[in-house]
């Protein structure tokens, strides 16, 4: 936050807050504007199981519990139920699904010294749910999660982690997969000492059962309550080698179980939405691309002939929803160098040759639409004002969840 506050005061950068694309503005519109757009919206939406009872109320994105717990104003209405179950499933075994289940797990003074969502604390605070599984549908040494992570769930007080020893036995070629990654060895290493660790469990502690191969294949529904998720109908999976790449990926037994709970999350993955004006590939869940640069068409062939002259693309956009942080610096990195070789190298001649408005033309047509714009001074003003609010409760800041809220405090 404060790399980008440095870049944000800078006089050649402009912050244009609460402008939708596709509502407040077009990409066409600035594309007129500008000489060179940049999509890096990230990944908004959720990848979907396509199997039965996936609408059955208690079952929720994990982005829009993270949304939910994190205080994202599009979340603040979302009310899961943590009452009516003393058990909760997380469908995945990646860092969101870790977080999910740290949230819910985690003692609540602690998330009360955290800037956790003041409607999620006190739903927290009132939480039936002592027991947490995590689903994956492959191995310990697949886990998609990374060592931090997986390190600060496993570190809660009083938690007891199940995971089965014959989860834990290796194949060879699970044996090469860790030899070959120093990453999956480390995570491996640790699911291992927590199994040993937490052989014996005492009365009332919470629960944090790792579930290695099954795979999702329906969701059950309460027989008491029409329309309410009772828990997930599972497939047990074993693990086949891909001739081709090496990897191994989970192919289903048969064999079925049922697992109840009353709340399901799943996390198997974000994905992006399209903008009208720009292919998409909706396989993959991108803009196509080669090195930044949007090509004009779906295919992959990268022939740079073949490109969206000034649109380039970055983040989750760009390559899928994988990565952290440093991942999306070293992917804007390659995007910039894209932008910087084409005009060295004239692909954007016609483009440069012709006068733009920029950010001036953009303020006077988001004026005339009367979209309340937010300047980077008025977003300072929620920052500081949150931050006060959370110093008196012994806080780092006490969040604004909702839309009015966030503009009464920015344009007051």
């Amino acid at each position: 936050m404060n790399q980008y506050g440095r870049v944000a005061k800078n006089d050649r950068c402009s912050f244009f807050g609460n402008v939708s694309l596709g509502s407040s503005v077009s990409l066409s519109e600035l594309r007129e504007l500008y000489h060179v757009v940049i999509l890096a919206y990230g990944a908004e939406s959720d990848r979907n199981l396509g199997i039965n009872g996936e609408d059955l109320s208690g079952i929720h994105s994990a982005r829009e519990f993270v949304w939910w717990y994190n205080g994202h104003p599009d979340g603040h209405d979302l009310a899961p139920d943590l009452q009516s179950s003393d058990t909760a499933v997380i469908l995945g075994q990646g860092n969101v699904a870790l977080d999910v289940a740290r949230i819910l797990l985690r003692p609540t003074a602690e998330l009360s010294r955290t800037d956790i969502s003041s409607h999620a604390l006190a739903a927290l605070e009132k939480s039936s749910i002592k027991k947490v599984y995590l689903v994956g549908r492959r191995g310990p040494v697949q886990a998609a999660c990374t060592a931090k992570e997986l390190r600060e769930i496993l570190g809660i007080k009083d938690l007891h982690v199940h995971i089965q020893e014959a989860d834990l036995v290796k194949t060879p070629i699970d044996e090469e997969e860790l030899k070959n990654n120093r990453i999956k060895r480390r995570i491996y290493d640790l699911l291992s000492k927590a199994a040993t660790e937490s052989s014996k469990q005492t009365t009332g502690q919470q629960e944090l059962h790792f579930v290695f191969f099954r795979k999702p294949h329906s969701f059950l529904e309460s027989d008491n309550k029409r329309g309410l998720v009772a828990g997930v109908h599972l497939e047990k999976t074993i693990l086949k080698e891909d001739e081709d790449t090496r990897k191994q990926f989970a192919v289903g037994t048969g064999q079925f179980e049922d697992l109840e709970s009353g709340l399901v999350l799943k996390s198997i993955g974000y994905k992006s939405v399209p903008v009208d004006g720009i292919p998409f590939d909706y396989n993959k869940g991108i803009i196509p691309n080669v090195g930044g640069r949007v090509l004009s068409h779906t295919s992959s062939g990268g022939d740079l002939a073949a490109v969206e002259e000034g649109v380039y693309v970055s983040g989750w956009l760009k390559r899928g929803p994988t990565g952290i942080i440093a991942t999306n610096l070293y992917c804007a990195e390659e995007t910039i160098a894209s932008i910087s070789e084409d005009i060295e190298n004239g692909r954007l001649g016609s483009l440069c040759r012709q006068t733009k408005p920029g950010r001036e033309g953009l303020g006077r047509l988001l004026d005339r639409r009367n979209v309340k714009v937010i300047p980077f001074s008025a977003w300072e003003k929620i920052d500081a004002e949150e931050t006060r609010l959370g110093i008196l409760k012994n806080k780092p800041r006490v969040k604004f969840t909702t839309w009015e809220d966030l503009l009464q405090v920015a344009l007051h």
